[in-house]
């Protein structure tokens, strides 16, 4: 079977070379999957930008408009990590909408893979660490609204807690919450999810991968979702420089194939999200985020 993914050439941001936030490591990642020629088994498509009507779902029209229109104060731009551009607000207005794009693909699919999204930390009313629009949010509360599922799971393995993603959905019962997070790293004040899963710092593959298989076993027994969203962060590797946590490129894959054979088995759909991974190395972090194509490719495929 050939994998729908997502991604739309304008994803990359433009920021300075220095910068923490690798920017472009959207187009650096499609071009190591073509390098590996996964790109053969894949069927690619494009979001659409989302309209700010559709947006106000998960996020405040004031916010939106900000956004859209580049009325960022100083102190906003800083809490999100981002100076504002129109490229930025352009490829936001996308990027939010290639995960729901993605989302739709798995229900007709089982999986679809999105080149992107993952921006856990954005809030109702302002972005954070590099997130402007909570894709995840936006995507699980777009479907429910839609009546295309009826309960979905987010199950978020970056490294970082995802805090905007439990405040924006935590008064909504039919959408749960489970963020597996080393406890010790950004957000400084972590957020309620509906299960939190605080990690210590140095975690080697073999703890990890147990917390993994038993909190994806409990998170489906008890809820019973019609979907999952899967934020498969790769700032959980040994290397990556805003992590804290000691897992190995194999460590990083075991845990994908574990997450979609799990899924694919019990017939779930599945919609895969890349997440956070940071690093100065722009080939290292494009392979990181190409172990869950891999993993699709091998579950899949």
């Amino acid at each position: 079977m050939k994998i729908n993914w997502v991604y739309h050439f304008n994803y990359d941001i433009p920021l300075n070379e220095n910068h923490r936030f690798t920017s472009t490591k959207f187009s650096d990642l499609f071009f190591e999957l073509k390098k590996k020629k996964l790109y053969e088994n894949a069927i690619l498509h494009s979001p659409l930008k989302a309209n700010c009507n559709d947006l106000s779902i998960s996020h405040c029209k004031s916010y939106i408009h900000k956004i859209k229109k580049g009325l960022l104060n100083y102190n906003e731009e800083r809490k999100l990590g981002l100076t504002w551009s129109k490229r930025l607000s352009e490829r936001s207005f996308l990027a939010v909408n290639g995960t729901l794009l993605a989302a739709n693909l798995a229900l007709d699919n089982g999986i679809g893979c999105h080149l992107g999204g993952g921006t856990h930390h954005s809030h109702f009313d302002y972005g954070s660490g590099f997130c402007v629009f909570n894709d995840l949010a936006y995507s699980a509360l777009s479907l429910i609204k839609n009546k295309l599922v009826k309960k979905i799971l987010i199950f978020d393995c970056d490294v970082h807690q995802g805090d905007g993603t439990a405040s924006i959905l935590a008064n909504h019962d039919n959408i749960f919450t489970c963020s597996i997070h080393c406890k010790n790293n950004f957000p400084l004040f972590k957020a309620q999810s509906n299960l939190d899963i605080n990690l210590e710092d140095k975690i080697e593959n073999i703890e990890y991968l147990n917390k993994i298989k038993q909190t994806i076993t409990f998170c489906i027994n008890s809820f019973k979702p019609d979907l999952v969203l899967y934020d498969a962060g790769v700032d959980i590797h040994k290397n990556d420089e805003l992590g804290k946590l000691n897992i190995d490129d194999d460590g990083c894959l075991e845990r994908d194939m574990i997450v979609l054979n799990y899924l694919k088995n019990l017939s779930i759909p599945v919609a895969t999200v890349i997440g956070g991974g940071y690093s100065k190395n722009k080939n290292d972090l494009a392979f990181r985020h190409s172990i869950i194509f891999n993993a699709a490719n091998q579950v899949f495929g």
